[in-house]
C-alpha cells in the first residue's frame, strides 16, 4: 500500500513552479463535459509571451454522489490536470508522477471496492446458508409432489392439495381459475373465478368462494352466513 505522504500536492507544484517562473503562466481547456464527466487539458509557459507550451497534462473526472466530485468535479478536474502538466515540466517527486490528490482518489476507490467486496462475500455466504424449511401445517407451504402420469392422478393430486376440493369447477363460460390471497386482516381467501371476470367481460359468474378449516387446516367450500 502506497504512502500519501510520498507524494506532492498540486499547491506544492504550483509553489515551486512559481517561484522559478514568476513570469509563466498556466491555461486550461475544457476538453469534454457531459452529464457523467470532464476532461481539462492544463498547459505551462514558462513566460507569458510563449507562444508555445512548454508541457501539457489532461485530467478526467466522474461526477459522483458523494464527496469532492458530488459538488465540484469539474474545479477538481482542472487542478488535476494542472498538477499532471506540472508533472510533465519536472515539478515532481521522483518515480511519483501522481499529485496526492489523484493518489487520494486511488486510495478512496480502493476503500470503495474492498467494501463492495466484503458485502457480496457477506451475500454469498447468507445465500448459502439459507435453508427453506417447509411447515407442514401451513396451508402456503408448497409442498413437493410426483408427476402425475394420468389424467385421473393429476385431477386427485389437485384435489389434495386444495383438502378435497374438486379443481374442475366451471360455469357456462368454462372452468373456472383458481385463485388465493389475503384479506387486509390477514385472513387467507380463495375461490374458483369466472374466466369471463378475469377477461374484463361484462356477463360473468359470481365467484364460488371457499375458506380454510380451521381444525383440518385445508380449504374448504365458504358457508354463507
Amino acid at each position: 500500500m502506497f504512502n500519501l505522504e510520498d507524494y506532492e500536492t498540486v499547491e506544492e507544484r504550483l509553489i515551486k513552479f512559481w517561484k522559478e517562473h514568476p513570469d509563466g503562466r498556466i491555461d486550461t481547456k475544457l476538453v469534454d463535459a457531459n452529464a457523467t464527466r470532464f476532461i481539462v487539458q492544463a498547459y505551462i509557459y514558462r513566460t507569458e509571451v510563449d507562444q508555445h507550451p512548454w508541457a501539457s497534462g489532461l485530467a478526467e473526472e466522474t461526477i459522483s454522489g458523494r464527496g469532492v466530485n458530488a459538488t465540484s468535479a469539474l474545479e477538481n478536474c482542472e487542478t488535476s490536470a494542472i498538477g499532471r502538466a506540472l508533472a510533465s515540466a519536472g515539478y515532481a517527486t521522483k518515480g511519483k508522477r501522481p499529485s496526492r490528490e489523484e493518489m487520494a482518489k486511488v486510495q478512496e476507490q480502493s476503500k470503495v471496492k474492498a467494501e463492495l467486496d466484503k458485502v457480496k462475500a457477506k451475500m454469498a455466504q447468507t445465500s448459502t446458508e439459507y435453508i427453506p424449511v417447509a411447515k407442514a401445517d401451513d396451508p402456503w407451504t408448497i409442498a413437493p409432489a410426483q408427476q402425475a402420469q394420468t389424467l385421473e392422478s393429476a385431477v386427485e393430486m389437485v384435489k389434495s392439495s386444495l383438502g378435497g376440493t374438486t379443481p374442475d369447477e366451471s360455469c357456462i363460460h368454462g372452468a373456472r381459475v383458481w385463485k388465493t390471497g389475503t384479506s387486509k386482516v390477514g385472513k387467507p381467501w380463495g375461490h374458483w373465478k369466472c374466466v369471463a371476470q378475469i377477461m374484463g367481460d361484462a356477463e360473468r359468474c359470481e365467484p364460488i368462494w371457499y375458506e380454510i378449516d380451521k381444525e383440518t387446516g385445508q380449504w374448504k367450500p365458504q358457508v354463507k352466513r
